[in-house]
């Protein structure tokens, strides 16, 4: 941490939008590690859901939010958190928007009551506009020259033509996450026009198809970049043996490995053109040589990596986190 950020703490504390803290793995997930760096340099935590913001003409947005500190009593929740009250969002030095997907029609409208706080000075990161403008699944469609031939499309004849093109490919839908969702399948296996079916809502809804890309035995790599930067370390999630994805959440092994040079290229590319628009915070994900997604709601893997490597990743986002703040 710089001397010049330890002089120029916040005053008024930082809100998170997040899911419930019940449900928080406090030994992996990255929210937490973000409060417990923010909470070392002794800046203030206040905690909401989706649920929580409301806006009325006139009068801007206000939270009902809940200030908390954190603890480490065995036995005991790991927060400590104080009655809920509606502030005006006036009160706050920045908001950090980590609710967990799915982009369903509450966080459609939670970034639009964000996109309100920004009006009144209020950094969010990441920014409301760029959080609705940008797929997570469709980053082939902006970054062609790293990623594996790819469709996005709801016409089942389209996939089921790209699928026989393309010989084996992986489908999935375009608003989950942690691996939900996804299958794997030859052109000719007999299962992929029922998987098509399911996934489109027979060709009601739009779903990925991307070519399978065999390398995904060695790990699919998270790469985070933090204001355009990428961390020197990706975490390599590797999936059990006999199956295709790597996701945590799904049985897969988190490794740490260094940047491959094709890996800093494509973070480099795309954390330049992203940071610029909002995107303070990015997750990439890479298999082999190619890019699959760009994770922009709440991209996860610090905790890993800093216990694997040493490097506190924490603490470079916080440093962002403030340095944006003391520039607004």
């Amino acid at each position: 941490m710089s001397q010049s950020l330890s002089q120029q703490l916040p005053q008024r504390p930082v809100l998170i939008v997040a899911d419930a803290l019940s449900g928080f793995a406090i030994y992996k997930d990255t929210t937490f590690a973000m409060m417990r760096e923010l909470r070392r340099r002794g800046v203030a935590i206040h905690v909401a859901e989706l649920q929580d913001l409301a806006a009325r003409a006139g009068q801007g947005l206000s939270v009902k939010s809940r200030a908390i500190d954190l603890r480490d009593n065995p036995g005991e929740p790991w927060w400590k958190e104080e009655p809920a009250q509606w502030r005006p969002i006036t009160d706050f030095a920045s908001v950090l928007m980590r609710k967990d997907p799915p982009f369903n029609q509450d966080y459609f409208v939670a970034t639009q009551l964000l996109d309100l706080a920004e009006r009144q000075g209020i950094p969010v990161i990441n920014r409301p506009v760029s959080l609705r403008d940008h797929g997570e699944k469709m980053a082939a469609l902006e970054f062609p020259e790293f990623t594996p031939a790819t469709l996005i499309a709801s016409d089942m004849a389209s996939i089921k033509a790209f699928a026989k093109e393309q010989g084996k490919l992986v489908l999935k839908p375009l608003d989950a996450m942690g691996g939900s969702g996804i299958f794997v399948l030859d052109a000719t296996d007999p299962n992929l026009p029922s998987a098509i079916e399911v996934l489109s809502d027979h060709g009601q809804k739009a779903i990925v198809a991307q070519r399978y890309i065999p390398e995904i035995v060695q790990g699919d790599k998270r790469i985070i970049v933090i204001n355009g930067r990428p961390i020197d370390f990706a975490l390599a999630r590797i999936p059990p043996k006999g199956q295709s994805r790597g996701n945590l959440a799904a049985g897969g092994k988190g490794v740490a490995v260094a940047l491959s040079a094709r890996d800093r290229e494509i973070a480099e590319a795309g954390g330049d053109r992203l940071a610029a628009r909002g995107l303070l915070l990015l997750g990439l994900d890479v298999i082999g040589d190619y890019l699959t997604e760009i994770n922009v709601t709440s991209p996860t893997g610090f905790q890993e990596i800093t216990q694997q490597t040493g490097i506190d990743v924490a603490a470079v986002f916080v440093d962002a986190v403030l340095a944006k703040i003391q520039s607004t």
